[in-house]
C-alpha cells in the first residue's frame, strides 16, 4: 500500500507542499479552538462542566 502511495506522490509536482498546508491548517484550528476557550463566559463553562451529571 505504501509502494503505491509513494509512486503516486513521487509523480506529483509541488508534493511538499500539501504537509505543510496540513500542519498549518492543524495549528490554526488548535489556536482557534484554545482562543474560544479562553474567551468562554465563565457561566457557559459551568453549565457545559455540569451536563453529563445532571442528567
Amino acid at each position: 500500500m505504501f509502494s503505491f502511495i509513494k509512486k503516486y506522490t513521487e509523480t506529483m509536482q509541488d508534493v511538499n507542499f500539501y504537509p505543510i498546508f496540513s500542519l498549518l491548517v492543524f495549528v490554526a484550528f488548535f489556536v482557534g479552538v484554545l482562543w474560544y476557550v479562553k474567551k468562554m463566559d465563565k457561566k457557559q463553562v459551568d453549565t457545559i462542566k455540569n451536563l453529563p451529571l445532571e442528567k
